[in-house]
């Protein structure tokens, strides 16, 4: 049990009145020059000796010499503990309102304080229930009590696990000792009988101690509320082999039950690695309590919830290792994918989430990296085949493996030591796609050199290496072997061969690091072989010289450079007539507007527009880009994902992440005038350079240095990347990198009730025939509107009208925000090319084709420009300025509810009229979520953007209190977004003598929305 802070028994002397704490006991006091004197009610006073000095805060006697503070006094008169004393003093006044007696109690045997236990929690009979009702009050005092306990709440943030919705999530709370000092004694039937059942739970010992004193405890509350079990972590380990404590008995229950509903669970050692990985917003995530084999509970849950994939995040140790061998044949032999999660050897997930910041950022580079350990599946029964079998045993890892074997991670944890210390940057590709079949077959068998002839003798036959997850295998029969690669890659560029190779040979294996291309490392490694494995020297012996020779050839083979060629497509006259036919059809808009809805694709139609022609303008010069902008799960990615499929796969490249070189080594022209799509705009962070050049310029050049393959020598290479590419990121942000997004067209999502309704519609046809009917049909859609845009030539856009237009120009951003409406208008034009066809001039020499701008197309740019450039000129982000509305109108329906709020005297005919009362312009933060629906932490957020930029103000508020704010701005005034004077149409119109009443093609074009010059 920890000892009570001497900061907080100052605190208790210094802030407590002394002479109340004694007069409440009935010991009367008078005053003597600074001292207060009685009777003393330790021993038989006749005279008054007893002072108090309240000066000082210490009392004594002149007769008994008795002395000490009003902790001492209470403990001395009330006949309780230091501990007991210290708690009731520190409940203020209230501890004091029993009758004064003026005579000290030898020793209490009825508690001063209130107890956290219902009444009848005696009297119950025993039953789970009534077990399962006394636990959680227990466990709710033990949460109230890690609020006043400082040392409890610093380890929590030295662990990064004390945010409060993490400590509310999972019920945190404190031993600190006290349990004892409110229960009834020992002597009493009550205090008998609840003690009693304590004990049978595990609360409290045998000698009575509270069995996880001093311990913060995690109780592990099951989906229907039952506790399963409680955790207990010291928070000063002094040593202590305990500083790890459950309640007695098996740990039953699975911590974080809701993670088991998505498709991938994150697995840990303990507990708090669990709660690291939860506060880092990685919230899919459970633990089976140790490094061992899971409980049967847990896996019979997972196998339940159809879990397709775990990452198994044990400490990077002996026992981490080798409990994670024990987990995944647990897993795989149910079918179930593996990953192991490689921290720094040595580290945990909340040492190196502490070490590592952002926890969020550092964690999620490791699962993206985690490394592929296999999908097992329910192993075949013995009377199987014997060639099923030996194949099954290639593929899975089942559990009479891994009792011998180290697993594939092994190796893979030993080349990546060096990479992840002390910050790592794991560089894991995707695991292949037919690795992650049931039964995955080798990826790449690469045949090695015929046998050639030297003399009388020849070198060892051809042998085939496969591919297999990060490792290269060599299967050799009669008798059945199998040697694993591990740092093939590595060797490149290098003059030496310097492998992780692994020798099995049944239940037997041999595993050692050497360079294969010196003598003296073959021949440790087969004497060493020989002796591990059992095999003959000799055979071993030829089976390096095989091996070499194949090491050598794949090493050739990955030396090449890496030819990505996209496969051409070519369209059958059929296909090419009906893509035609599509682009020729009058009111091509409208007819791509109801191919959005049939597409699966509700509401959203101005923004699913903007970006279907964004991605048209991949074929021009200067291309569009577009920042898909929302909160978590308001359909950012789909919306992307939707507008993609309308493109053909060739001519779109989507990445989840880049780093910050990778733009640079893609190929020449592998980007030109094609749509980059990146799913996170933070998983491109560190490609922002390149991405706003590519986006500027056009292309992109660096030199770099790298070594000849001739020669050997190093040399300065250049590299460059071609333009134009047309760039689409989706983003959760609010703060966006302004160099970026002034370079994009930002598309906001929307979020309000009405299309979330929209949604729930969708989601449900979709499961009935009407909705496969739709899916056949959309299918066929895509394939045509795909092929349509295949027959979309790169061509010049001319634009007659151009020196006409206008845009607003008060801000040097519009620069930039001009060029993205004009080039609006030109992706219009060139859409519409197979209907208007190609005018061929000749100009300076040569002929030159283009497309000629029309004033429908400018008036279907006008109707689309001011809902998405208008943003460009807006203070405020999209989500935010909705929040402000959303302010707005609280007000003013709080101030129409409690009528005017104005006196009489300052009605209509008053020259001056009044303010509102202050009430009516306030608001809490509880008001505005029930009112817009948004999350507390979002609405938190906004509320903090829209503070900083004085739209509004903080009345009150601070932790532990309500929140109000005050709207600074008039409740009535238009709204603020802002105003793109353009154009009006029909002064074109009739400056250039066109006819009157002019309709786009869709027929409901507006003509502008702003005044012309």
């Amino acid at each position: 049990m920890p000892m009570i802070p001497e900061d907080e028994i100052d605190r208790i002397k210094g802030n407590t009145d002394l002479a109340a704490v004694i007069r409440s006991r009935g010991i009367e006091l008078k005053p003597q020059g600074h001292d207060l004197v009685g009777l003393c009610p330790f021993h038989k006073d006749e005279h008054p000796s007893f002072h108090v000095t309240p000066a000082k805060r210490l009392w004594r006697c002149v007769s008994c010499h008795a002395t000490g503070n009003v902790i001492q006094f209470v403990q001395r008169f009330d006949g309780v503990s230091f501990r007991h004393a210290f708690e009731l003093l520190k409940g203020g006044a209230s501890a004091f309102t029993g009758a004064p007696t003026g005579q000290p109690v030898i020793k209490s045997t009825v508690p001063r304080l209130a107890s956290p236990l219902a009444p009848d929690a005696a009297g119950l009979a025993s039953s789970p229930q009534a077990d399962q009702a006394a636990l959680k009050q227990v466990l709710d005092y033990y949460h109230e009590r890690l609020k006043e306990n400082p040392a409890a709440l610093a380890y929590l943030e030295k662990r990064g696990i004390h945010s409060p919705e993490t400590i509310a999530a999972f019920r945190i709370g404190f031993v600190d000792r006290t349990l004892g000092l409110r229960l009834p004694h020992n002597n009493r039937k009550e205090g008998a009988a609840i003690r009693e059942r304590l004990q049978k739970l595990g609360i409290l010992r045998n000698s009575g101690h509270e069995h996880l004193r001093g311990r913060i405890v995690f109780p592990v509350i099951g989906a229907d509320g039952q506790i399963g079990t409680v955790y207990g972590r010291a928070i000063d380990d002094g040593g202590k082999h305990d500083r790890h404590l459950f309640l007695p008995g098996p740990q039953r229950g699975i911590f974080n039950p809701a993670a088991l509903s998505a498709p991938e669970v994150i697995l840990t050692e303990g507990i708090i690695d669990a709660l690291t990985f939860w506060a880092a917003g990685f919230q899919n995530v459970t633990t089976g309590y140790s490094a061992k084999a899971l409980p049967e509970e847990l896996l019979d849950a997972l196998i339940a919830a159809k879990v397709a994939r775990v990452f198994i995040a044990f400490d990077r140790d002996e026992a981490g290792d080798k409990g994670a061998q024990e987990v995944a044949a647990q897993l795989m032999a149910r079918g179930i994918e593996c990953r192991r999660v490689l921290f720094p050897h040595g580290q945990d997930a909340n040492e190196y989430a502490r070490q590592v910041q952002p926890a969020a950022k550092s964690l999620g580079v490791l699962l993206n990296a985690a490394a592929w350990i296999g999908k097992g599946r329910v192993m075949p029964s013995v009377d199987e085949s014997a060639a099923t079998t030996r194949q099954n045993s290639r593929d899975t890892m089942p559990p009479s493996d891994t009792s011998c074997a180290p697993s594939s991670l092994a190796a893979k944890a030993a080349s990546e030591a060096a990479r992840v210390a002390p910050v790592p940057e794991v560089k894991a590709g995707p695991v292949p796609e037919a690795a992650r079949e049931e039964k995955p077959p080798a990826l790449a068998d690469v045949e090695a050199t015929p046998p050639r002839h030297n003399g009388g003798g020849s070198l060892p036959p051809q042998v085939s290496l496969a591919l297999r997850g990060e490792h290269w295998v060599l299967d050799l029969a009669d008798p059945v072997r199998e040697y694993r690669i591990g740092g093939l890659e590595k060797t490149l560029g290098t003059d030496g061969l310097k492998i992780a190779l692994r020798l099995k040979f049944g239940d037997r294996f041999h595993l050692d690091c050497l360079d294969l291309a010196r003598d003296a490392d073959r021949r440790r490694f087969v004497e060493r072989g020989a002796e591990e494995s059992g095999l003959h020297p000799d055979l071993l012996k030829r089976d390096m010289g095989r091996l070499l020779l194949a090491v050598e050839t794949v090493q050739g083979e990955l030396a090449q450079p890496a030819q990505k060629v996209v496969p051409a497509v070519v369209l059958t006259d059929a296909e090419r007539a009906q893509a035609l036919a599509w682009l020729q059809a009058p009111d091509l808009i409208g007819r791509l507007r109801a191919a959005f809805r049939r597409a699966g694709i509700v509401g959203e139609e101005n923004n699913t527009l903007v970006a279907y022609l964004a991605g048209v303008s991949r074929k021009l010069d200067r291309p569009l880009a577009i920042i898909v902008q929302s909160a978590s799960a308001a359909g950012k990615t789909t919306l992307m994902d939707a507008v993609l499929s309308f493109f053909p796969e060739e001519e779109r490249v989507k990445y989840s992440a880049m780093t910050g070189q990778s733009l640079y080594y893609l190929g020449e022209t592998n980007l030109k005038h094609k749509i980059l799509a990146i799913v996170e705009e933070a998983g491109a962070e560190k490609a922002s350079y390149a991405l706003k050049l590519l986006q500027s310029e056009g292309e992109l050049m660096i030199a770099s240095t790298g070594k000849d393959p001739q020669t050997g020598r190093m040399e300065t290479q250049e590299y460059r990347v071609e333009g134009p590419v047309m760039i689409m990121l989706t983003t959760t942000a609010i703060d966006l990198d302004e160099e970026l997004q002034n370079r994009c067209l930002t598309l906001a999502v929307d979020e309000s009730p009405e299309q979330t309704a929209r949604i729930h519609i969708l989601q449900r046809e979709r499961r009935t025939l009407a909705g496969l009917v739709a899916k056949i049909e959309r299918a066929e859609l895509l394939r045509v509107l795909k092929n349509a845009q295949r027959l979309l030539a790169s061509v010049e856009v001319l634009n007659p009208f151009a020196p006409d237009l206008t845009f607003p120009a008060q801000r040097t951003r519009t620069r930039r925000d001009n060029e993205k409406y004009l080039t609006l208008i030109d992706a219009i034009a060139l859409l519409h090319q197979h209907q208007r066809g190609r005018v061929r001039r000749e100009m300076a020499g040569q002929m030159v084709d283009y497309v000629e701008v029309t004033l429908e197309d400018i008036a279907l740019a006008n109707q689309l420009a001011p809902e998405v450039l208008g943003r460009s000129l807006d203070e405020l982000p999209p989500q935010t300025r909705t929040i402000l509305e959303q302010v707005r109108a609280l007000v003013r329906s709080k101030r129409a509810s409690a009528g005017s709020g104005l006196p009489a005297a300052h009605k209509a005919g008053d020259p001056l009229p009044a303010l509102p009362p202050l009430h009516l312009l306030t608001f809490s933060r509880r008001e505005l979520h029930e009112a817009c629906g948004w999350s507390f932490t979002q609405l938190r957020l906004h509320l903090e953007r829209l503070i900083e930029q004085e739209y509004v103000g903080v009345r009150c508020g601070r932790m532990g209190s309500q929140f109000v704010y005050e709207l600074l701005i008039d409740a009535d005034a238009p709204t603020g977004t802002a105003h793109i004077p353009l154009l009006d149409v029909e002064k074109l119109r009739r400056k250039y003598g066109y006819g009157s009443n002019l309709a786009g093609e869709s027929g409901h074009l507006a003509g502008g929305n702003g005044e012309g010059p």
